[in-house]
Parts: C-alpha cells; structure tokens; sequence
C-alpha cells in the first residue's frame, strides 16, 4: 500500500467517525422533535451560519493552500497576512449578519409564525457567531494540512461533531431547543481551541495578525472570490432545500433535511477523506508541472467513486423505507414521518455519486487555477436547471421535486465538468 493510500485511509476513519457523530445531530434531533416545526427550526437556524463556514472558510483556505506552494515571498509573513486576511473576513461578514438579523431571516424564512420565527431567531443568535471560529478552524485545518499533519484537522471536525451533539442533548431537558445553539458555540469554541493549540504546539507558524495588501493577499482574492461563489452556489442547494420546503407545510424542512443529510453521508466521509489528503497534493504537482501524476490521481479517484458510490446509490434507492426506519424511526420520529421521507430520500439517493464526483472534479480545476469555469456550470446547474426542476415537478412529486432537481442538475454539472476538463487538460 502507497503511503498517500495509508494517509487516506487514516484520515477516513477518523472522518467516518466524525461523519457519523455529525449526523447523530440530525437522529437526535428526529428522535426529539420528528417532523414537527421545531425541528424546523432548528435545522432553519443552522442554515446561514453554516453556509459562512463552508463557504467563506472552504474558499479562503482553498485559495491560501494554491497561493503557500507558488508564493515567492517570505512564506511565514504569508501566513500570517493569510490568517489576518481570513480573521477580519470571517468577523465582518458575521457582525453585518447579526446587526441585520431580521432581514435575513425574514428574506430567506417567510412562512414562519410569531412562535416558530421567536424560536429560529434565538437559535440563529446563538449560532452565528461561531461561524467566527469556524472558518478560522477551517484556515488552520489548511496550514495543517499542507504540512501533513492531516490527523489533527480530523480530529478537530470529530471533536466540533461530538461536542455539538453531546451538549445539545445534555441540555434539551433544561434548555429545549435552544440546546442546539448552545451545542453549536461551545463545539466551535473547542474545535478552534483544539487547531489552536496544534499549530502552537507544532510551531510551525505565528499568528500575530499582519495587515496590509500584499501581492499574495491579492493572489488569494483573485483566486477565493470564483471559489466562493462556486462554493455558495453549491450550498444554494441547501438554502433552495429550505426555501422550497417550506411551501410544502410543517415538517417537510426537516423531513428534506433528514433525507438529505443520509444518503449525503457516504459522499461526505469519501470526499473529505480523499480531498484532505489529495489537494494539497495536486496543488504540489501543479507547481511542479507534474501532468502525468495529476492525470493518473483524476483517474484512479474516478473509479474509486464509481466503484463505491453506485453500489451505495442503488442500496439506498432500493431499501429506502427499511433505511429510513433503522436510521430514524424511533422517539416523536413515527411511522407516518417514515412514510413521509422515503420518496425524498430516494429521489436524493440518485444524486449521491454525480455530487461526490462534482467536488472531487471541482479541486482539480482548483489546482489549475481555474476556478471560474465551475463557478459558471455551477451557476447554471443550481440556480437554473435545479430551480427549474423543482418548478416543473412540484406540483406532481411535491416536496420529491427537491430531491430530483438536486439529481439531474448535480447530473448535468457532472458531464458540463468532464466534458470540458477532458477538452482542456486531456483528464
């Protein structure tokens, strides 16, 4: 076994493990409140906050991992203008989300009564500042990663999922719902806490903030800004979730949620487990000029995909209602929410691979700094073939239609990124 493959295997258990205490939140949550419109709410809070962090956080440290291997100038300085440059992002955009709260939530969240929306608000003020630490978490996870400390970063998602849903189901019992935010702040706090201490600990870096625009922070910009709207027209997806859902009555925003975040499993602890481990690497080779590595590793990671998640796909498709009940059914999550979700979960099942292999197809063009080219199919893919979609289908699958536009526009992306990365790169 090749050391990349032992390094990929090491970090995807502890990412399966972390995986799976990420979606014991959604169990919990199922187990306590079902499809009821608290569960709504809850899974409605979260929206935003972690639509900063994966956006903001993935496309800032995506774009400073490009910039480190190609930098010419002193690269500690660079790291620290970086993580300065990450800081002040991550604070503005999280002050000007609270300072305008009400505008948000009631521009993405309309069909909401005076109780539900109260409930929303005061999880989403719980919530939002810790997308703070967690795109900082996120940029720390990259500095790790690029000096092949993949194991730390691991661990610190395990420890943010496991603290999340420990401490909101400690506390339902004194908190109710708004444990959920509670676990949300505290997870983060230790998570950064966690990254923090590895990166003082290792010495690899100073993170005494270092202001000013220098040529590589305009490098960062240049090549984040695409990747951010890439990364946000993909997390459209989830917002589109809930929007659409929420015109289907109570409980369908967590019936999509939970429907969605199972058959999202399998795709999730493969893609991060391999793209930890696989674009710092590619990022290398590009450097390097090394095609026919960057070739082979397209090629092999296709196949792994193919191999794992079609299986995947038709096992989820096939035994949806008795997955649905072993997973969920249990608690206020009755055999009429079982019932409710099955359609969903197997129009979502379709999508499982065409999603994974967009994220991984997605680096590659990362590594080649073009990170404009999926920005646009993404574009096209989500905001114009998935809303048309579900425009065209509600009406005959209803809350189903979600799913299935998530299916054939993912599908769509899929053969817009091969097509053109075969015709530009020969991959």
């Amino acid at each position: 076994m090749s050391k990349m493959m032992k390094i990929v295997g090491a970090v995807a258990v502890i990412n399966i493990v972390a995986r799976l205490f990420g979606f014991l939140r959604e169990v919990a949550i199922s187990t306590q409140y079902g499809t009821t419109s608290t569960a709504d709410a809850i899974v409605t809070a979260y929206t935003i906050p972690n639509f900063i962090y994966l956006v903001v956080g993935g496309g800032l440290t995506t774009a400073f991992i490009s910039v480190y291997h190609s930098t010419k100038s002193d690269k500690m300085l660079y790291v620290r203008k970086s993580f300065t440059t990450t800081l002040v992002t991550a604070v503005s955009i999280t002050v000007v989300l609270l300072i305008f709260t009400n505008p948000v939530l009631h521009l993405f969240f309309r069909n909401r009564s005076v109780e539900e929306y109260a409930m929303i608000r005061n999880l989403y003020l719980w919530m939002m500042p810790s997308s703070i630490i967690l795109v900082l978490a996120t940029w720390m996870s990259g500095a790790l990663n690029i000096n092949g400390k993949y194991n730390l970063s691991s661990m610190a998602v395990l420890l943010y999922n496991a603290a999340f849903v420990g401490i909101a189901v400690a506390l339902t019992s004194t908190f109710g719902p708004q444990s959920y935010g509670i676990g949300a702040m505290f997870g983060a706090i230790l998570m950064g806490g966690f990254l923090y201490a590895g990166l003082r600990k290792s010495k690899l870096y100073s993170l005494r903030p270092s202001f000013g625009m220098s040529d590589d922070v305009k490098r960062i910009w240049v090549i984040a800004l695409p990747i951010l709207f890439g990364g946000a027209s993909l997390q459209f997806y989830i917002l589109i979730h809930r929007i659409a859902a929420d015109q289907f009555g109570d409980g369908m925003i967590s019936a999509v949620n939970y429907a969605s975040k199972l058959t999202s499993l399998p795709q999730a602890i493969l893609m991060t487990a391999v793209t930890t481990v696989i674009y710092p690497l590619l990022s290398k080779k590009e450097g390097e000029g090394d095609n026919e590595t960057i070739r082979k590793l397209y090629k092999k990671g296709m196949l792994y995909l193919v191999a794992l998640l079609v299986p995947a796909t038709a096992v989820a498709y096939f035994f949806a209602e008795p997955l649905i009940s072993l997973v969920f059914e249990r608690g206020e999550y009755t055999r009429e929410d079982v019932l409710l979700t099955v359609p969903i979960f197997r129009a979502f099942a379709l999508s499982m691979f065409f999603l994974a292999a967009n994220t991984y197809i997605t680096r590659f063009y990362y590594a080649k700094a073009n990170s404009i080219v999926p920005v646009l199919f993404s574009i096209v893919s989500v905001l114009g073939i998935n809303v048309a979609v579900i425009y065209l289908m509600k009406d005959a699958f209803g809350a189903s239609s979600i799913a299935y536009g998530t299916a054939i526009s993912a599908a769509a992306n899929f053969v817009m990124l091969v097509v053109y990365a075969r015709v530009k790169w020969k991959l």
